[in-house]
């Protein structure tokens, strides 16, 4: 006998990302089972339930795709947890207080939490992790460089942030110890070890991250470019079918695509 459709939610339905997953989950083969809005209006062209509280839209959903603000980790922490939902979660920028609200939630139901759902930036964030642990800093300068949209409001951006910490990780280090960003001025020579970031904004552009090694001898360069936002809707819904299934647990894109850990 054939499984049941899997019933997503998508909070914050009326967001960019919003938008595409409502065209994305049924596209394959899922139910559209809800979404949420700040007022709990519905949204044009969208036809689903439509709630204000998060616990009520969990209450009818096997997982919840979440790329709402950084404000509401905590609560829908809170709330998916109560009600045994799963939880695919693309909100980045978090706090060490709503991490640990999202590794508590952890305990009870299963979340795949990731700064980028792109396969390809998967790829590319684990290549640079590779690489960083045969590179050493102390040889070859670790630069992150990433573009976004004139209308971004954080830098570096949530993906570079996790790129940056791909190379630390690679490297046995912590990144929020060997941070260079937003360099002005006389900043005097670059320091030893240390993995620097450059934010670049102007136009519609939908992200574009480069990470970039370099010797005395030689650069290597990793970039990865997004076309369209598309990519990461169907790279969270995939993630919300892999969840089926999976007990409670802290996952990420490397185990939805299946790749062998280091």
């Amino acid at each position: 006998m054939n499984a049941q459709p899997l019933r997503i939610g998508i909070a914050g339905l009326n967001g960019r990302v919003g938008r595409l997953l409502a065209q994305e989950v049924p596209a394959a083969g899922a139910v559209l089972a809800g979404g949420t809005t700040r007022d709990g209006r519905r949204v044009d062209g969208i036809d689903c339930p439509v709630h204000a509280d998060i616990a009520d839209l969990a209450a009818q959903c096997d997982v919840v795709i979440d790329f709402t603000h950084v404000s509401t980790v905590a609560a829908h922490a809170r709330a998916l947890a109560t009600a045994g939902t799963a939880w695919v979660l693309g909100t980045t920028g978090l706090s060490g207080a709503e991490q640990q609200a999202v590794d508590q939630a952890a305990t009870r139901i299963a979340v795949v939490q990731a700064a980028n759902f792109s396969p390809g930036v998967t790829l590319v964030t684990r290549l640079a992790r590779q690489m960083a642990a045969v590179l050493p800093g102390s040889e070859y300068d670790a630069e992150i460089l990433e573009m976004h949209h004139r209308q971004k409001v954080d830098a570096p951006s949530g993906t570079a942030l996790a790129m940056g910490r791909a190379v630390a990780d690679g490297r046995g280090i912590r990144l929020e110890d060997h941070i260079e960003s937003g360099r002005d001025g006389h900043t005097g020579p670059r320091a030893d070890g240390a993995i620097g970031f450059a934010a670049l904004r102007g136009g519609q552009i939908v992200g574009e991250h480069s990470v970039i090694f370099t010797s005395s001898h030689e650069q290597i360069s990793l970039t990865h470019r997004s076309f369209d936002r598309r990519v990461y809707a169907t790279g969270a819904v995939r993630a919300a079918h892999w969840l089926r299934g999976h007990k409670a647990g802290l996952y990420d894109m490397e185990d939805v695509l299946g790749l062998p850990r280091d």
